[in-house]
């Protein structure tokens, strides 16, 4: 995955988190109203927050052993390619420095 992908992951998974916040907190303020209705939306929006948490972890959880996986191929290959991963890196430390150095 690209940077940005995981940037704007990261964006969407934060901005959620404040929705669900303020969701608890609507909750939370409207505990003391009566209503029928507004019982029944309340019940309705607590079920969703608790799904919409659920999800959040899950996603959080699904990124944390992605990111696993790929630093532990990354070791592998670190390890039974030593040379050429040296290699790598330095190509890739000569771009940076040719791109730092235009600006």
């Amino acid at each position: 995955m690209s940077n940005n992908a995981d940037v704007s992951r990261e964006k969407l998974v934060s901005d959620f988190k404040v929705v669900l916040s303020d969701a608890e907190e609507l909750l939370k303020l409207t505990a003391g109203q009566a209503g029928d209705r507004l019982s029944e939306v309340r019940g309705r929006l607590g079920d969703r927050v608790v799904a919409a948490k659920d999800r959040i972890s899950d996603m959080e959880a699904a990124a944390v052993e992605q990111a696993r996986k790929v630093a532990n191929a990354t070791d592998d290959y670190v390890h039974k390619n030593p040379w050429q991963s040296v290699g790598i890196a330095a190509g890739v430390a000569f771009l940076l420095g040719l791109l730092s150095g235009r600006r």
